[in-house]
């Protein structure tokens, strides 16, 4: 079995994220990609993580708000119980963040 090799930042990359292109869909993305001088993962890490996007608040929206609200409602819930103290926090508000900037946006 090969060693586990760390990025950059000291983390261990092995989750793998793949998805369908046409040909000039993907044509323009490695275009895009050389004329980065980043490697093709770093490019769409960068561009999926680091830009805005704009989500309209709508029934569904909604509904998966309330969805992760009550989940995360759950678990802390049970944390006060087992008065858990090695919990990864910084996971558990990701969702919180992102739902209170949507909800900020539709104000």
């Amino acid at each position: 079995m090969s060693e586990k090799r760390l990025d950059a930042k000291n983390r261990w990359r092995n989750v793998v994220v793949a998805f369908r292109m046409s040909p000039e869909e993907a044509q323009e993305l490695n275009v895009k990609v050389a004329l980065s001088g980043l490697s093709k993962q770093d490019y769409i890490i960068q561009c999926l993580l680091k830009h805005e996007v704009r989500v309209v608040a709508g029934k569904k929206v909604a509904r998966k708000m309330e969805m992760y609200l009550e989940a995360m409602l759950e678990e802390l819930q049970f944390l006060q119980d087992e008065n858990m103290s090695n919990i990864d926090f910084d996971e558990m508000l990701m969702p919180l963040k992102q739902i209170l900037t949507i909800l900020k946006e539709t104000d």
